[in-house]
């Protein structure tokens, strides 16, 4: 279990070990290849010492590494303020209202192909209308002054953009009915978030599920998680756990095996894709 640094460079260095074996070398030749010690390669590659973009890039050209994507997502993980067309690091220009956990989470977010969402208490975030973020935003931090909230709302909305992108992210929630429920901002503001959602759902990359009461308890009631996929390499997978100051990372091979078997679980158990979206029209025609 590792916060947001610390997780990327474990993975990072996890994932540049294989690069350098694939091309068939081993550390103390790719060292001498780029003019370092060889401990300094073991060190970037056990993740127990950090590593700047430079030296990434070096080491993938080293590696003969020419796909772009898999570059610029190890470069988001060796914290790379310069990412390609789709994943620009917009996120930066917020670097004195977010924290550290938050900008780590969208760094991921930007660079992921897939996600897996259980959301117990509120609606997702790249699925929140501009009222609902204000209000749920408001509600979570104690005492923002109005441009903090502006700032942090202009940040949930910019999220967004991955489900808008070529090719977008793959989204699949699943949704407490008690998300449903919870009046957040005035029956108006809901009334539109539900709509939002319905919008959302006939999306061909978006899959909604909602968890009826009727379900009764659940593996879910332990709180909500979100898995992270990554279109090259699964070992870059993750599983986010957010909680109230801080948010924790899981890697372990265990760990996200024990989150998708717990979301596909709650895949069953949750109303299909066709009556969720009636329910939640249901549900919008009374708010």
């Amino acid at each position: 279990m590792q916060h947001g640094p610390a997780v990327h460079r474990r993975k990072l260095g996890a994932e540049l070990r294989a690069l350098r074996t694939s091309a068939g070398l081993t550390s103390g030749e790719a060292a001498r290849l780029v003019g370092w010690h060889q401990s300094k390669v073991s060190r970037i590659e056990t993740g127990t010492s950090g590593v700047k973009p430079a030296d990434v890039r070096l080491l993938l050209d080293v590696y003969g590494v020419a796909d772009p994507q898999l570059r610029d997502l190890l470069l988001v993980l060796a914290g790379s303020d310069h990412g390609g067309d789709r994943h620009h690091h917009w996120w930066h220009a917020y670097r004195g209202v977010l924290p550290p956990t938050y900008r780590d989470f969208i760094s991921l977010e930007s660079q992921a192909s897939a996600m897996r969402t259980l959301e117990t208490t509120v609606v997702p975030g790249l699925l929140q209308t501009p009222e609902y973020a204000r209000a749920v935003t408001r509600a979570a931090v104690d005492g923002l002054s109005e441009e903090r909230l502006d700032a942090l709302v202009e940040v949930r909305l910019a999220r967004q953009d991955v489900l808008r992108t070529d090719p977008p992210l793959e989204l699949r929630a699943v949704l407490d009915e008690a998300v449903l429920r919870r009046e957040v901002g005035g029956p108006g503001v809901m009334s539109r978030q539900l709509e939002r959602l319905l919008e959302a759902a006939r999306l061909p990359h978006v899959r909604l599920q909602v968890l009826p009461f009727g379900a009764g308890a659940h593996i879910g009631v332990t709180g909500s998680f979100v898995i992270f996929s990554f279109s090259r390499t699964s070992d870059l997978d993750v599983v986010v756990l957010d909680h109230l100051t801080s948010s924790l990372y899981l890697e372990r091979k265990e760990d996200l095996e024990a989150y998708s078997d717990a979301f596909n679980a709650l895949g069953t158990h949750a109303l299909s894709p066709e009556d969720s979206l009636e329910l939640i029209a249901a549900t919008a025609a009374g708010a």
